[in-house]
């Protein structure tokens, strides 16, 4: 331990234990330095002062070490200096340990440090440096301890205090902090440093910049590890990144970096992203043959992704590879195919598969059973579902809100009413009852079966206890108000709609609009088509149909064929029916010429239309020329 400075031994030796009481509790301890204190005897002889006064000047200890050390002295009387001797705070760790802890009890520390601690040269390395290494669970104090050392004057900084800094940020993950320090201290990290900060960034999601930090180390000459190129693949797969993919790819090969199975595990999921399904296939196979086996996530999203595209077969082929290169499938994997054949509306297939899962010993959780019950109801195969949902159970699995909802759904699909009404009293009994989904799923089945008034009424229960309204309630409602031909209803709610921000869905538009015409509010349907499309919201061209056929009916004939120029013109393939009443209105209204665009327009596209649609035309047609007749009839024979 370092000798006590002179002059506070002199001060102690001076002074006798009763003197002590005097102390103020308040004394803290924060004039530690490496050096000698400044002060001598000769000075204190100068400067006489109280005791208690030196000691405040001089503040040595903290407040509980003071007054500690104070009582000790009182009860057990020994040579002052020796006391004092004992708990001299004078090496550098002992500095940073005080130092550390003012900084952890300040909230503005940056203020007082000086004052507080005026005899201790923070400009030493070797000061700051074991600072710093006190802080090293609290990165961001010891950023915060940095950033106010380069504010004082005369303090400079070496490369390897500012790679400890920057290697303390890129460990905490702490991304954004590690990219300002770089960009403000304009320093060249060492290049592991750089690679733990390209895995830091690729962590945060910052892709870009990583791919940035990965060409500066190509320009320094450094390869980073294989571990950290397959990280970066992993992240960016996980963020859809698949043109960052291929490039870095690009990059590891150029570096002679040898892949591993888990880079083409990266690569198959690339693929897969890309919907190149094939491709990833292709490379599975050859991963295979040579011996290695992907990780189980690697088949789940290749799986997945055939499923999408309806190449089941496949799939097929993929769980016999995983079985015979003793990598069986595990339950997520059974998920994701049943989960997907469901979907597709293949529950039938789905079972097959639920069947099997069972049989080769997996126990499906709950996740597993809404899912099959949900596919089950979507295709009204409610037999298979209500078995499923008593096995459940029996099977100690106890249904949740989405397990109750996808069965009551299916009831109320299956016109089932009284039974929907009893289960979702029993999931009300259960606390489930007021959520949004619950009560969509009522209101939905109410006005698939024609009650819109109790659903209605469901509705304002909602906003008596608070719960959430969405788009899937007001889309709900308006079709519900639509099928019962109550277009004041359906367009109250559609604007309700519009005001709480929501969009309807394509569904709920197109219905509106089809009421709309049927009840003759063609102008009506019209706007809202144009108003929608406006909005960012591409409704459906096959929702012009209806607007075609009332415009023809009340022969504005213009506007109609407008209206089907746009749905040419965006490649959308009227109804057979639409196309018939224009030709027959056309004809009627001795408007042949337009009514033979129509009709030639329908030939092209292989439609034939019924009998009766073409007499009146033919019939004008004879009246007006025999040329455009014969022409007209022998391609309506060809087409038959």
């Amino acid at each position: 331990m370092a000798r006590i400075p002179s002059f506070f031994s002199n001060l102690c030796l001076r002074q006798n234990p009763k003197s002590l009481r005097a102390i103020t509790p308040q004394i803290r301890n924060r004039n530690l330095s490496l050096d000698q204190f400044n002060g001598n005897s000769e000075e204190l002889a100068q400067q006489p002062q109280k005791p208690d006064e030196i000691f405040a000047q001089n503040r040595i200890f903290p407040l509980n070490e003071t007054s500690r050390l104070s009582e000790e002295l009182m009860q057990n009387p020994q040579k002052p200096d020796e006391k004092f001797a004992q708990n001299q705070i004078s090496t550098v760790s002992e500095i940073a340990k005080e130092v550390s802890k003012f900084i952890l009890s300040r909230p503005r520390w940056e203020q007082t440090l000086l004052s507080d601690f005026p005899t201790v040269n923070f400009a030493d390395p070797a000061v700051y440096k074991a600072v710093l290494k006190q802080q090293e669970s609290n990165v961001l104090l010891s950023l915060r301890f940095y950033l106010w050392l380069r504010s004082l004057s005369g303090v400079s900084f070496d490369p390897d205090l500012c790679n400890l800094m920057f290697s303390r940020l890129v460990e905490a993950k702490a991304a954004y902090a590690a990219k300002s320090f770089l960009h403000d201290t304009k320093f060249e990290p060492e290049p592991r440093y750089l690679e733990l900060y390209v895995r830091c960034l690729c962590e945060n999601g910052l892709i870009d910049e990583a791919v940035g930090v990965f060409e500066r180390l190509k320009m320094i000459g450094y390869c980073a590890s294989l571990e950290t190129w397959n990280l970066a693949l992993s992240h960016c797969v996980r963020t859809s990144r698949v043109d960052v993919v291929w490039r870095l790819y690009g990059e590891m090969t150029e570096c002679g970096v040898v892949t591993d199975v888990g880079t083409i595990g990266h690569l198959i999921q690339a693929f897969c992203l890309e919907n190149n399904v094939a491709k990833g296939y292709e490379l599975l196979q050859q991963v295979l043959e040579a011996g290695h086996v992907p990780d189980n996530i690697v088949f789940n999203k290749l799986i997945s992704a055939l499923c999408k595209n309806g190449n089941f077969g496949t799939v097929s082929a993929v769980l016999h590879n995983m079985i015979a290169k003793n990598c069986p499938p595990d339950i997520y994997t059974y998920q994701e195919i049943i989960y997907r054949l469901c979907k597709g509306r293949m529950s039938n297939e789905g079972l097959r598969i639920f069947d099997e899962l069972k049989n080769r010993g997996y126990f499906p959780d709950r996740v597993m059973y809404t899912t099959m019950i949900h596919g089950l109801c979507r295709n009204k195969d409610l037999g298979n579902a209500r078995k499923l949902w008593f096995e459940m159970i029996q099977n100690g699995i106890i249904p949740n809100e989405y397990t109750y909802n996808a069965f009551i759904d299916g009831l109320w699909r299956s016109g089932h009413f009284d039974e929907a009404e009893k289960l979702h009293k029993e999931m009300v009994d259960r606390g489930y009852g007021e959520t949004t989904v619950s009560y969509n799923t009522m209101i939905n089945g109410l006005c698939l079966n024609e009650k819109v008034e109790e659903a209605q009424a469901l509705f304002e229960e909602m906003n008596e206890k608070d719960v959430v309204r969405d788009s899937i309630t007001y889309n709900s409602l308006i079709k519900g108000f639509c099928c019962q031909g109550k277009i004041t209803e359906a367009l109250h709610f559609f604007i309700e709609l519009r005001k709480q921000g929501f969009l309807p869905s394509t569904a709920t538009l197109t219905t509106l609009i089809k009421k709309l015409c049927e009840a003759g509010q063609v102008k009506e349907a019209e706007t809202l088509w144009l108003d929608m499309q406006n909005n960012g919201l591409e409704p459906a061209f096959h929702s012009l149909d209806p607007i075609i056929s009332e415009l023809s009916k009340q022969e504005r004939f213009a506007e109609a064929l407008e209206w089907l120029g746009c749905m040419i013109n965006n490649g959308v393939r009227p109804k057979k029916t639409t196309l018939e009443r224009l030709v027959e209105r056309l004809s009627l209204a001795d408007r042949s010429d337009d009514a033979l665009f129509v009709l030639g327009y329908t030939l092209k596209m292989g439609i034939v239309l019924k009998q009766s649609s073409c007499h009146s035309l033919v019939d004008k047609l004879c009246r007006n020329n025999s040329h455009h007749t014969n022409t007209l009839l022998g391609e309506i024979l060809e087409r038959r």
